[in-house]
């Protein structure tokens, strides 16, 4: 009968029966177990029903621990990626610093190298000291 009706209205039939009216999911959520069954013995509900409220407590709370888990992650990986872009901007700049230390170490090398070249020419004898640095 329900699906003669379903083919008729165009809509198609709810694969599970429809939660309780009166309880909303943030409420049947929120609530504690043991409020929970009271209120579902209070409203003298068959074995069925309360089973499928249940079921779909669990449901909802399994939904909304997948949702808190999706954004936990969503922001570590913001986080990390943060970090790692603080990381190789450092990185870079030791580069940097490590390649203006070689030039300046050449430059220094070159300037003791036309000091040396000076000292012989101009016969300046130099100490046995700084003699052996090349």
């Amino acid at each position: 009968m329900a699906s003669e009706h379903s083919k008729k209205s165009g809509k198609l039939a709810p694969l599970s029966p429809p939660p309780i009216q009166d309880i909303s999911d943030d409420e049947l959520v929120t609530i504690s177990v043991r409020d929970l069954n009271r209120q579902l013995k209070l409203r003298g509900l068959s074995r069925e029903e309360i089973v499928r409220m249940k079921q779909r407590r669990r449901t909802l709370k399994n939904r909304g621990y997948a949702a808190s888990c999706r954004i936990k992650r969503i922001e570590q990986k913001d986080e990390l990626e943060t970090v790692k872009t603080h990381e190789w901007k450092s990185m870079e700049d030791l580069q940097d610093e490590v390649s203006k230390m070689k030039t300046e170490v050449r430059e220094i090398g070159d300037r003791y190298e036309a000091l040396k070249r000076f000292a012989a020419l101009n016969k300046i004898p130099i100490p046995p000291e700084l003699e052996q640095i090349t």
